[in-house]
């Protein structure tokens, strides 16, 4: 186990069920609730909807065997900032964090705060002008939640999982109670299905990217590897559980939504949840509905928290960012330091107004790093690194096709707005310079900072 600044080591307090509701957590904020709308549209027909579901779950898996191997391998705090170090040099690893801390996890976390705001404010019988402050509030909350411990930020998301997984069984069970008008297979108006293998195919890719989206943030649980009791057995099983449990679970809603929507009016709802739930329960479905996506947003807010500080401390621990956030708390066992930098920066974006547009801009840069780590397995398998717990069902197979998945998020979202990602582009870039600043007087990277290869 790798020590920070001090001397103080991470504390391994985190069993299966815990890194497995990380995963779930991760992956489950409010786009269930909010974004399927856009696939449905893509592909013009309930088939074709549920058929991208599970080609994005497929290739979801097979990330989760990827990184579950990479975990198993090098079970470090920061995960792919420690994979994309090793495999890449630390140049790749420091720009990974730097766009985390720029605007991806910071951006996402006052995004997700502003969500659960929204949605909380009229449930509570506040004012509007509550808004802000309330997100604000929620983000100082889960910040000290965090810093106390990883044992009270676990138990706080194993609950807020919990009940996002409730939330989500009630709309499926409302959704599958229902008896539609119409017949489930029966397509929208033909002209906005797909006719012929080129034109599904390409209608299918075009809804692989939101699709991928909704399935991202399961590899946030490598970065509290270090945290397990026993990651090289629990992290792999649990990402795996984690990724078929949330499989399972988007494909029962995106039926419910189909039994009672149809894929047209799928296709033209702007809330779907609350539509069905309206449809089927009434207006207090609505309010149900409505607290079912404060109670995932806040559980989301709480995960990004728990695990993005990680990153921050172990750049910090190998001499690339502030020297201060490298030293993990002596009683709480917790990077205190990255915590309140993570939430104070997340608060200033938040007030800001600014982290809808910069995320906008960086957000494929995310896929860029997922898929580049994905393929640091390459060079592990190549060079032998670590214990060898758990491997990749047929590798390199399985591998490859994440990493071209991924690939190809990045070229579609490219294409579909240039602007964005020249501009992401360009803050990416702004990265190398703060590295070249941090790493100038400061000795090279050692076996002793890396934690060495196993």
């Amino acid at each position: 186990m790798s020590a920070s600044a001090g001397g103080v080591t991470y504390a391994r307090r985190l069993g299966i069920f815990s890194a497995t509701m990380a995963v779930i957590g991760g992956i489950i904020g409010s786009g269930v609730f909010l974004g399927p709308e856009v696939v449905a549209a893509r592909v013009g027909s309930a088939g074709l909807t549920l058929a991208a579901w599970i080609a994005g779950g497929i290739i979801a898996l097979a990330g989760a065997l990827t990184f579950g191997e990479l975990g198993a391998r090098r079970p470090r705090a920061g995960g792919g900032y420690v994979y994309l170090r090793e495999a890449f040099g630390p140049l790749p690893a420091f720009l990974y964090g730097w766009a985390l801390l720029l605007v991806i996890a910071t951006g996402a976390t006052a995004a997700v705060a502003v969500t659960f705001a929204s949605y909380a404010v009229p449930l509570l019988g506040l004012s509007p002008s509550a808004r802000l402050p309330l997100a604000i509030g929620a983000i100082v909350v889960v910040s000290a939640v965090n810093y106390v411990g990883v044992r009270p930020a676990a138990v706080t998301q194993n609950v807020f999982t919990v009940l996002k997984l409730a939330a989500l069984a009630a709309l499926i069970v409302a959704g599958l109670w229902f008896s539609p008008s119409t017949a489930f297979h029966r397509p929208p108006p033909p002209s906005t299905a797909p006719v012929g293998m080129w034109a599904v195919g390409v209608a299918l890719g075009a809804a692989l990217v939101p699709v991928l989206f909704a399935y991202g943030g399961w590899q946030q649980t490598n970065f509290i590897a270090e945290e397990l009791v026993a990651p090289e057995r629990d992290l792999p099983r649990a990402l795996v559980l984690g990724v078929v449990g949330v499989v399972a679970v988007y494909l029962l809603v995106n039926v419910a939504y189909l039994r009672v929507l149809g894929a047209a009016g799928l296709a033209a709802s702007t809330a779907p949840a609350a539509d069905v739930m309206a449809r089927v329960v009434g207006p207090g479905g609505t309010r149900l509905i409505s607290a079912g996506i404060a109670v995932s947003t806040f559980g989301f807010l709480n995960l990004v928290i728990l695990v993005t500080p990680r990153v921050f401390q172990t750049m910090a621990a190998d001499g690339l960012f502030l020297t201060r956030l490298a030293a993990l708390h002596p009683i709480y066992r917790t990077p205190a330091g990255a915590i309140v930098f993570m939430g104070a920066w997340s608060i200033v974006l938040a007030l800001s107004g600014t982290y809808g547009q910069l995320l906008d801009y960086v957000v494929f840069g995310d896929w860029i790093f997922f898929g580049l780590t994905g393929a640091s397995l390459f060079i592990y398998r190549a060079r032998d690194w670590g214990d060898v717990g758990f491997r990749v069902p047929a590798y390199p197979w399985t591998a490859a096709l994440f990493v071209l998945a991924a690939a190809y998020v990045v070229a579609s979202s490219a294409i579909a707005n240039p602007r964005n990602a020249l501009i992401g582009t360009a803050l990416l870039g702004l990265g190398v310079p703060v590295y070249l600043a941090q790493k100038r007087g400061r000795a090279p990277l050692d076996d002793s900072t890396s934690g060495g290869h196993i």
